[in-house]
C-alpha cells in the first residue's frame, strides 16, 4: 500500500483505527472474542474512546431509533470491530442509561446544588435553576428531544431510572419554592404546578431553538429565567436581588431599551 493510503489497485483505504488494529492477530483474520488489548489503554484514552462510542450512538439512535440501532452499527459509525467494542461497552442500554443518566439524576445533582445554597433568596435560586434548565435545552437540545421519541422503548429498567431521575428535578423545584412562598418571596402559588410550569417553560426551548439561531444559547436563557423570576415573585421583589441605585439604574436601563424597541416598531 501507497504512503497515501492508496493499494496497488489504485483504490483508497481508511486508515485502520488503533482499536481495529489491535483486534487482528498476526495474521490478518479479525478476533471473534472480547478479549481485552494485551497493553490495555490509559484512562485518558479509554475516556475518550467511551465518548467516541457514547456520541455515535446517540446520533445512531436519533437517526434510527433505539431499536433500529445495532451494536454492529455503533462499531462500524466509531470505526472499531465489535469486539474492540465490547471491551468499552457491553449492551446498547449501558449507552442508553447513560444519557438518561446524564440528562435527569446528573442534572437533577447541579439543581440541588443551587436549591441548597441559602447564601442566596429562593427567588435568585429559583431564577438561576431555571437559567440553567434553559441554558441546557438551547445548548444541546438533542439528547432531551432523542429522550422524549425514546420513551416507550426504553428498557424497563432504564425507564425506571428514567422516571426517577426527572421526579428528583422536580422535587428540586418544589423545595425550593415551597422555601420561597414561606418566606414571602414569592408569591403564594402551588409548588408543583410552578414547577411543572416553570421545567415545561424551559423544556420547550429544545423544539423551537436550534444551534446556529440569531439569539445565543445565554440570552435565550436570561430571558427565560428573567420571565420566570418576574412571574413568581412576590409584589415589590426584586427578580435579580439586587436593590439600591444599582438596581434602580438596571430597571431604568431595561425601560429604556423597551421603549426603544417599540419606537423603532412604530417607525416601521
Amino acid at each position: 500500500m501507497a504512503l497515501d493510503g492508496r493499494s496497488r489497485n489504485g483504490r483508497y483505504h481508511r486508515p485502520m483505527s488503533p482499536d481495529r488494529e489491535a483486534s487482528r492477530t498476526a495474521g490478518g483474520r479479525s478476533r471473534r472474542t472480547a478479549a481485552a488489548p494485551a497493553n490495555p489503554p490509559s484512562t485518558a484514552r479509554r475516556e475518550l474512546v467511551e465518548t467516541l462510542i457514547f456520541e455515535n450512538a446517540i446520533q445512531l439512535f436519533a437517526q434510527r431509533g433505539f431499536a433500529g440501532t445495532s451494536l454492529q452499527d455503533i462499531a462500524d459509525a466509531t470505526g472499531m470491530t465489535r469486539p474492540a467494542l465490547y471491551y468499552y461497552v457491553k449492551s446498547k442500554e449501558d449507552l442508553l442509561r447513560t444519557l438518561v443518566r446524564q440528562e435527569t439524576e446528573d442534572f437533577a445533582a447541579v439543581l440541588v446544588a443551587i436549591g441548597s445554597n441559602t447564601a442566596r433568596t429562593p427567588l435568585q435560586r429559583v431564577r438561576e435553576m431555571v437559567y440553567q434548565s434553559a441554558l441546557r435545552q438551547a445548548g444541546d437540545s438533542a439528547r432531551f428531544r432523542l429522550l422524549i421519541r425514546s420513551e416507550a422503548e426504553l428498557p424497563e429498567d432504564v425507564s425506571r431510572e428514567y422516571d426517577n431521575g426527572r421526579k428528583k428535578v422536580l422535587e428540586a423545584y418544589c423545595d425550593v419554592i415551597s422555601q420561597g412562598v414561606a418566606a414571602g418571596d414569592l408569591r403564594p402559588v402551588d409548588a408543583k404546578v410552578c414547577a411543572l410550569g416553570l421545567i415545561g417553560m424551559s423544556n420547550w426551548i429544545a423544539w423551537w431553538h436550534h444551534p446556529g439561531d440569531d439569539l445565543s444559547a445565554e440570552k435565550i436563557a436570561a430571558e427565560i429565567a428573567e420571565l420566570a423570576a418576574a412571574g413568581i415573585a412576590a409584589q415589590g421583589e426584586s427578580t435579580t436581588g439586587q436593590i439600591g441605585a444599582a438596581h434602580a439604574v438596571a430597571l431604568l436601563k431595561r425601560d429604556i431599551a423597551l421603549l426603544e424597541t417599540l419606537l423603532d416598531e412604530g417607525n416601521g
